[in-house]
């Protein structure tokens, strides 16, 4: 692995659309300067920018940038609650389940 600047790489490599892979800073910063200019200048992607220079050039943790692409990456996305997965709630007692605190 790559120790300072750039060529540092990510602890697990960014997947991309049609099955490409940011492996490094560099590979991440080439990748949001050849967006289309609608897409480079959001919000997301500007701040994606900042944090790898910031990692690049002061070093820190890259799961920092990485996250910062992922959250640009994946702005379009959706998150839909549902509700199968819910756990049942705390401090219901299950039929037959002994109290946790005695009342004695």
């Amino acid at each position: 692995m790559a120790s300072s600047g750039w060529s540092r790489e990510f602890e697990e490599p960014i997947p991309l659309p049609k099955g490409r892979q940011l492996v490094t800073l560099k590979d991440a910063g080439n990748y949001i300067t050849k967006l289309p200019k609608a897409e480079h200048t959001t919000s997301e992607w500007q701040t994606a920018m900042e944090v790898l220079i910031l990692v690049a050039t002061r070093g820190g943790p890259t799961i920092l940038a990485r996250i910062g692409v992922m959250k640009a990456l994946n702005r379009h996305v959706v998150r839909e609650f549902n509700p199968s997965r819910k756990d049942p709630p705390l401090g219901q007692p299950q039929a037959g389940a002994r109290p946790l605190v005695s009342t004695a």
